[in-house]
């Protein structure tokens, strides 16, 4: 809701770029996935390098 309203605003001030950000928006996006994926798959291996790490300490733990 906020973005819409920023747009609007933007809009009301400059309509020509309002329209660029409209149109360009989408190709940002898709261009940026890739990167998204990336981060995801390298958050979850540095989880389960951690994970290995951690799990004889919380073998003793448990003991």
């Amino acid at each position: 809701m906020v973005k819409f309203l920023l747009w609007c605003i933007l809009f009301v001030l400059c309509w020509p770029l309002a329209l660029a950000a409209l149109v360009l928006y989408p190709i940002v996006w898709l261009i940026l996935l890739p990167f998204r994926l990336v981060g995801i798959a390298v958050g979850g291996v540095l989880e389960l390098v951690s994970a290995i790490i951690f799990l004889p300490g919380r073998l003793l733990r448990a003991i």
